[in-house]
């Protein structure tokens, strides 16, 4: 295939990817990125069952299915990539590729990530104090964060877990003195919002009153 001139240096640049046959376009796809027979023959159908949807939420009654394609000539920090979309309306993937190829010309993209950390937050009302409480809390920084990580094995293994406590003081609302905690826990790849609020609740139990 002629397309295929760039496929050596594994470019993401597909000019007449669109023109091809579907069993073609398969192919390409499955030479870009490594795939096996197996992995490749998922493509052409089938996907998820049933009774594996069934697993996996309540009330389950059966599968809804979209086509999949992938939006091609993206440079992402310099690297390329095929973008996998499902989808059910036509022209996306068709926009979504000239787009990406029109800001490759410029250098592609440039892309950056913050620390997968989120923040539970602890609201604590009633405190006479807040000032003395906050000092009292700091000083048991440590246990409460080994009791935030002691929640959550699997992330904890995984690299992730409690890094720091903050609070932030409200000395006069009109619900009275209030004091705000702030648990920040890394999640690593886990969407985290379970992990953090396990945390968060066990917190309390050891918190000096």
């Amino acid at each position: 295939m002629e397309m295929m001139t760039e496929m050596d240096v594994r470019t993401s640049r597909l000019p007449g990817f669109y023109k091809l046959e579907l069993a073609e376009r398969v192919a390409v796809v499955a030479e870009w990125a490594g795939l096996s027979e197996q992995e490749a023959a998922v493509l052409a159908g089938g996907g998820l069952s049933p009774s594996q949807a069934d697993l996996m939420i309540e009330n389950a009654l059966g599968t809804y299915a979209l086509p999949l394609g992938v939006a091609a000539n993206f440079l992402v920090n310099d690297r390329d990539y095929l973008i996998p979309m499902a989808v059910e309306e036509p022209s996306v993937l068709a926009a979504v590729s000239h787009a990406a190829k029109v800001i490759r010309a410029g250098g592609g993209f440039t892309a950056q990530a913050s620390s997968p950390v989120m923040i539970g937050q602890i609201q604590v009302l009633d405190v006479p104090d807040v000032a003395a409480a906050t000092a009292t809390l700091m000083s048991h920084r440590h246990e409460l964060l080994a009791l935030a990580d002691s929640c959550n094995p699997s992330i904890t293994r995984r690299g992730g877990g409690a890094r720091d406590i903050e609070t932030r003081s409200f000395p006069d609302t009109p619900v009275g003195p209030m004091l705000v905690v702030h648990l920040l826990y890394d999640t690593r790849d886990a969407m985290g919002a379970n992990a953090v609020n396990t945390a968060v609740e066990t917190m309390p139990r050891a918190c000096p009153s």
